[in-house]
């Protein structure tokens, strides 16, 4: 069971790790792909781990992840 997860989290290290160098290399900013990538992280995340786990969050984690979210949108607009 954890050799198909470990095979995806290094696909998905590479790929990450290659969009960063490719993202810097065109737009010479590392914190616009900063903030691109926390943006997706707080939208695919909670998705892959519903999809992956087949877990819905507690109240607990999704009041958190709604308080995070909120947390980069002030950090965008503020």
């Amino acid at each position: 069971m954890l050799w198909p997860m470990f095979l995806l989290v290094s696909l998905g290290g590479i790929l990450l790790v290659f969009g960063y160098a490719l993202g810097y290399m065109y737009l010479k900013n590392i914190w616009i792909i900063v903030a691109i990538s926390v943006g997706a992280i707080l939208v695919v995340e909670p998705i892959l781990a519903v999809l992956l786990f087949r877990d819905v969050p507690t109240a607990g984690s999704l009041i958190g992840l709604i308080l995070g979210g909120f947390g980069a949108l002030a950090a965008i607009f503020l």
